[in-house]
């Protein structure tokens, strides 16, 4: 590693892993309601996958969508004006307010998921249930998404790493006894199971919203922002449509990678029970791995922000693409290692030699998927500081459900006798999602290279 480089890293790396842990332990929740309704009910298990997979698919579109206050504020702290981006965070609340209209309505009537589920009318009642219930954290969640985009604009990514871990640790308690019930003194709460497991999560939520207001009331740091005088400013739609304008097509682009996650899941379990758990292993996997780059993502993309903020157009591109090439790097390096233990590391998971037989020929696709992956989130990332978001979005839009879900189903589906057989099945779905993952890296780089040269052409002095 170069010294621009290594010099690159020491700014990304205390911005980063912040975010690293506090994204480790956001997934833990879900794990921990997997665990504990694992050994409640196989019913109510069945109602947090079909719900979890409701909730997560409306939740993120819509958390991207409040993530470009991140970007906006960013620049407006590079360029010195703190005022301005604390004032992007009062306009972030509104638009987050917003949007939980939107998504409530979805999470109260949700036929279209249910219909593409086709569960049983018990699961489903407990689908319902679940929803209704984690309908109730949305607002908070998303007002917290607006509180996590701003700190991170400004880099201070410490505090809200120290709220998710604090929610994990009351989340763990609160899912314990809302699963399986519990007496106080002479009343006592019946099982709830699944709604339980929504329920905790919503006290948890909100408490993390409300522990992060008190912070920016209190603390000395956000007084420099304006958010220590007064209350909620008034909305300014010319704000909030730019925000949307940045928003919407990033809410997109992440809808897109989660639902080409999502269809493939379901795709693969029409080939039966066990190649369905080999790929949920795979994408357990993925899903881990993918916390690095996605940090590393949002401190590159923080800082080149900043950078563009400050009008240092040389630094923006520097730190853009040594992030990016740092992201290469550690992805490679840990999907290899991933790969050369894949027999350890999947027994970690289970010993049923078949589930473990039906993951192994996927290790190799997860190693290039996920050093693409890595690339194509750093690039992202820094394409969204630049406030280029529309264009990536069409290329996810191409390269993972045109290329990645398209090209998967005709791999495991299609019956072409030309597709050899290590290229069938679950095998056919990941080496199509590994190659759209590809060429959208390789885009969204080229991309990002054509953005850099306008910045330098618009920069050469006249003549």
């Amino acid at each position: 590693m170069s010294l621009p480089q290594l010099d690159s890293l020491r700014r990304i790396a205390p911005l980063a892993w912040p975010v690293f842990i506090g994204q480790i332990a956001v997934l833990a929740f879900s794990t921990v309601d997997t665990l504990l309704l694992a050994r409640f009910s196989a019913i109510d298990l069945a109602a947090l996958s079909v719900g979890a997979a409701c909730y997560i698919t409306v939740f993120i579109g819509l958390m991207g969508v409040v993530m470009a206050v991140s970007p906006m504020a960013g620049q407006l702290f590079g360029a010195g004006k703190p005022q301005e981006a604390g004032d992007q965070l009062h306009q972030a609340v509104w638009l987050a307010l917003a949007l939980t209209v939107v998504g409530e309505v979805l999470l109260l009537a949700p036929d279209p998921f249910l219909a593409l589920a086709q569960t049983t009318p018990e699961v489903e009642a407990k689908v319902r249930s679940y929803l209704a219930t984690l309908g109730l954290s949305l607002p908070a969640g998303l007002l917290f998404a607006a509180y996590r985009g701003f700190n991170t604009a400004v880099s201070r990514p410490k505090m809200v790493m120290v709220l998710q871990l604090g929610g994990l640790l009351l989340k763990v308690p609160l899912s314990m006894l809302l699963i399986y019930g519990f007496s106080l003194g002479g009343a006592s709460v019946p099982a709830l199971g699944a709604t339980g497991a929504a329920l905790a999560t919503t006290v948890v939520m909100w408490s993390q919203l409300i522990v992060a207001l008190l912070l920016m009331r209190r603390d000395p740091f956000y007084a420099r922002f304006g958010l220590q005088q007064g209350g909620l400013h008034p909305p300014r739609w010319d704000a909030i449509r730019r925000q949307l304008h940045l928003g919407v097509p990033m809410g997109l682009s992440i809808l897109i990678e989660v639902t080409g996650f999502t269809f493939m899941a379901i795709f693969i379990a029409r080939l039966g029970a066990t190649a369905a758990a080999g790929h949920q292993l795979a994408a357990n996997l993925v899903a881990l791995m993918f916390m690095l780059p996605m940090a590393l993502g949002n401190a590159t993309g923080a800082l080149v922000a900043q950078r563009i903020g400050a009008r240092d157009f040389a630094a923006a591109r520097r730190l853009g693409w040594h992030g990016l090439e740092i992201a290469l790097a550690a992805g490679f390096v840990i999907g290899g290692v991933i790969f050369l233990l894949r027999e350890q590391v999947l027994g970690l998971y289970t010993h049923d030699t078949a589930i473990i037989a039906a993951a192994l020929p996927l290790l190799l696709w997860v190693w290039i998927f996920h050093s693409a992956d890595a690339v194509q989130a750093l690039a992202a990332s820094v394409l969204r500081a630049h406030h280029v978001a529309v264009m990536p979005m069409v290329i996810y839009a191409l390269a993972i459900w045109g290329m990645g879900i398209g090209g998967g189903y005709f791999l495991a589906y299609g019956g072409s006798p030309w597709v050899p057989a290590n290229l069938r099945g679950a095998s056919g779905f990941w080496s199509a999602a590994t190659v759209g993952l590809l060429v959208s890296a390789i885009a969204l780089a080229t991309l990002l290279a054509w953005i850099h040269r306008q910045e330098r052409q618009e920069q050469a002095p006249a003549g």
